[in-house]
């Protein structure tokens, strides 16, 4: 499969993302377990967008796009804009899952100075998950073109059954993987800090802060099953695709305390999510048909987020909907009280 992602890129990418991962890490030390506030997430998320669209306008001088030469110019530009597109779709649904991942953290009481660690761990193991899903993927496509239709008609299936759904509070109580947890990890009845284990009745267990972990890494593969067949269907280019969904992931633990403070004013977002995992199926299921130009799919995309978000504004939410539930208030739990 033909990529641009040359050995230099790749070395490069990967510097980078090792620096960006010491860095979050390193602050995260430096501040310890705190209560991350709208204004701290705010600067964060702005922060990694930045860097992102920084790297897309690397990606596209890189590629020569002001080289002067017309061949090298219109690769440049495709690719750049294959970038730009899978960051948008990925980062929105992204946005969706947060909203989950504020169920999970009400659900089992996390502590607000808690979350950040969580979500850091869960960050990183999702980077390692879905580049190993991403380059499966990219060599199941290269041997086997069919499974762009089978893509196609999962986010088709997805995007509908989304629709009908959007709104719904899962029942983690009922979660198969949850209960299997549970009942294989012996699980301390209090938070022991930031620490994942901890010394119970004179028996090392897990704190629940560690199922927490485990629970969003599996909640994570959930999500990469719909969100990389989406950006197979912009590109089929590896170092597009990973770059892409890894800068998306990058800024995640910023978006998800920015969105915490301000998840009722987007109750419609799902709806828009959907329609958007629709056409991007429809666009699969038309590959050999008809090629639909990546900047319509950017517009369209665009377009379709920015109104949802903006119908979310006019239309207050009804009783029921997500954006209705308390997801960032503190489940009080006894201490007795298993996890």
């Amino acid at each position: 499969m033909h990529s641009v992602g040359t050995p230099e890129m790749w070395t490069l990418f990967a510097a980078f993302v090792l620096l960006c991962l010491w860095v979050d890490f390193s602050a995260l030390r430096r501040q310890g377990a705190h209560r991350v506030s709208m204004g701290e997430a705010a600067i964060w998320s702005l922060l990694w967008i930045a860097v992102s669209f920084l790297f897309g306008a690397w990606l596209w001088w890189f590629l020569g796009g002001m080289s002067g030469d017309p061949a090298r110019e219109t690769t440049a530009d495709a690719k750049a804009l294959e970038f730009l597109a899978g960051y948008l779709i990925e980062k929105a649904l992204a946005v969706d899952n947060m909203f989950v991942f504020l169920m999970i953290f009400s659900h089992f009481g996390v502590p607000a100075e808690l979350q950040k660690r969580a979500l850091m761990i869960g960050i990183l193991g999702a980077l390692l998950l879905r580049a190993a899903m991403i380059l499966l993927g990219a060599w199941a496509i290269r041997h086997f073109h069919w499974l762009l239709y089978g893509f196609g008609a999962f986010l088709v299936y997805t995007g509908i059954k989304m629709w009908f759904a959007a709104g719904e509070e899962p029942d983690l109580e009922a979660n198969r993987t949850l209960r299997w947890l549970r009942r294989r990890i012996r699980i301390a009845p209090f938070y022991d800090g930031d620490k994942l284990f901890t010394v119970h009745e004179g028996v090392r267990v897990a704190t629940p802060l560690a199922l927490v972990v485990l629970f969003i890494g599996f909640v994570d593969l959930i999500f990469a099953v719909d969100s990389i067949p989406a950006i197979f269907a912009i590109t089929t280019d590896p170092f597009i695709v990973l770059t892409s969904n890894v800068f998306a992931i990058l800024g995640l633990r910023a978006l998800y305390f920015l969105l915490a403070g301000m998840h009722e004013r987007f109750h419609l977002l799902s709806y828009g999510l959907a329609v958007v995992l629709v056409l991007i199926g429809a666009k699969m299921l038309l590959a050999d048909v008809y090629k639909v130009p990546i900047s319509w799919s950017l517009t369209a995309t665009a377009a379709i987020l920015a109104t949802a978000m903006a119908l979310s504004l006019l239309v207050p939410a009804k009783p029921g909907l997500r954006g209705a539930y308390p997801f960032a208030t503190k489940r009080e739990r006894p201490p007795e009280e298993p996890f």
